[in-house]
């Protein structure tokens, strides 16, 4: 596989553990590595790290360029990987054109944004001006490293972010957003004998970003499950014992399950109900092949009591999900959505419990993600519960008279031949806060082409590494 020098390094970066929130190990190794290649590295006290490289002979005239990329992966497996994502390496493989891991994300996201740029500071080949690295953390889940950088720890002109998923596009701007989180405290209750506890799971569904992805036709297992629980209470005295779904803010959820229970009189009558809607929603998401429904016996002693139980069924089916608006400005631009990533029933002391949610809002304009986290949290206070939402992170406004943009439009097609798409994106890039921190530094964003992120099904394209490769040497070269 070529550039082999950034394949050698995507390598030694999956062997090191790097979940977000949990950057140290990574932290480390790229500070031993700038010290055994004699670079000069600084970290500052959030961790994000920077790396300095003098310019090529000749060419110390030119402005400073800043490659970006995020340290941290989203850590996502099947249900059959027994993997330690904070010890264990990810185990990759070559499936033709693709490179895939056994069972996890791949972690190119945005490991292959980092083997880019190491490759870039140690290749003697590469010809630029004064060259900066940046590796910032917690890019997944929070954003961390990117709200934490201070003005005055870059000193570049122009700052190509490799964290973008599509070869051939160019991104010039993203969407802003932000968490909106609700909790109910609920009060478990004795089950009567005279029910009949059942387990319902769907899993196995591809997921994917809930950005890049939303406008995909992604199902998300927390509403096509609480929908059965919807159509099942109306017709029978169903009690909720537990109910747990989804995992990552940014994730669309793969899988979700529910304990139920009902009278022993209607337990065929729910199993014939349940496989008529394992069968329409079969129908509406054949797409899905992989998608798993299974119904079972169980065992409970408790749940929660009935009108929080129905409040939170009418709240999991009522919020929003899913693509609100689409942008009147660039076309197939998704504008404002909204994410239901996680539910979870937390047992607590005694008959003590409560019922957590979390979603995500995004959108290229701040006002229209206000609008729709104030929906949100509207639906989730009429069941009930107590909601919070968090300042969020910025969008980043395109412009399109960009020095930056120009040159890589340029050099892109002639290298190979044709025009580069020039975009926006709907997912969330750090560069909406490097432009208010650093308002006259002119950013792209691009990379190679990745699919199934945030799941694992991510994989990475392999010729697409060699072209962005050669895109990236040449913008360093005719950039000024």
């Amino acid at each position: 596989m070529t550039p082999k020098l950034v394949f050698d390094y995507f390598s030694q970066i999956n062997k090191v553990p790097r979940p977000s929130k949990k950057e140290e190990k990574i932290i480390a190794y790229l500070q031993n590595w700038a010290k055994e290649h004699g670079i000069d590295c600084v970290t500052d006290e959030t961790g994000n790290v920077l790396m300095r490289k003098p310019a090529t002979p000749g060419m110390e005239n030119k402005a400073t360029v800043v490659l970006q990329s995020h340290m941290d992966m989203v850590c996502e497996k099947t249900s059959d990987c027994t993997i330690d994502f904070e010890n264990d390496p990810i185990e990759t493989y070559v499936d033709g054109e693709w490179m895939r891991a056994k069972g996890t994300t791949l972690g190119a996201d945005d490991g292959i944004g980092m083997a880019l740029q190491m490759a870039v500071i140690t290749d003697p080949t590469v010809e630029h001006g004064p060259l900066e690295c940046l590796f910032t953390r917690d890019e997944e889940t929070g954003l961390t490293g990117a709200f934490a950088i201070k003005p005055g720890f870059m000193s570049g002109k122009y700052l190509l972010n490799l964290d973008s998923e599509d070869e051939g596009e160019i991104f010039i701007g993203c969407a802003g957003g932000a968490n909106t989180e609700a909790s109910l405290d609920v009060t478990m209750v004795e089950l009567s004998k005279q029910y009949f506890p059942i387990r319902i799971s769907i899993d196995k569904l591809r997921g994917g970003h809930s950005g890049d992805d939303i406008n995909k036709h992604r199902p998300n297992a927390i509403k096509l499950l609480s929908r059965f629980l919807y159509e099942a209470s109306e017709k029978y005295d169903l009690k909720l014992v537990d109910i747990q779904g989804g995992n990552l803010h940014n994730a669309i959820p793969r899988q979700a399950e529910a304990v139920i229970a009902v009278p022993f009189a209607d337990k065929e009558n729910v199993r014939v109900d349940f496989n008529v809607f394992a069968s329409e929603i079969s129908e509406e998401y054949h797409d899905e092949e992989s998608m798993h429904v299974s119904m079972e016996s169980t065992t409970a002693d408790k749940c929660i009591n009935d009108e929080q139980a129905q409040k939170i069924i009418y709240a999991l089916n009522a919020v929003d999900n899913g693509v609100y608006e689409m942008s009147i400005d660039l076309a197939g631009l998704v504008e404002t959505s909204s994410n239901l990533a996680s539910v979870h029933l937390i047992s607590k002391e005694g008959n003590r419990a409560s019922i957590d949610i979390v979603t995500s809002q995004r959108s290229s304009i701040g006002s229209q993600r206000k609008a729709m986290s104030i929906a949100v949290s509207s639906a989730l206070r009429l069941a009930g519960f107590k909601t919070t939402t968090a300042d969020g992170y910025p969008g980043w406004k395109p412009n399109s008279e960009s020095k930056l943009l120009k040159v890589a439009v340029g050099t892109y097609k002639s290298i190979f031949g044709k025009e580069p798409k020039v975009r926006a994106i709907h997912a969330g890039l750090e560069c909406g806060l490097f432009s208010e921190k650093y308002p006259g530094m002119d950013m792209i964003s691009f990379g190679p082409t990745l699919r199934g992120v945030h799941s694992p099904d991510e994989r990475l394209l392999i010729p697409t590494v060699e072209m962005v490769w050669k895109h990236i040497v040449a913008i360093l070269k005719e950039i000024e």
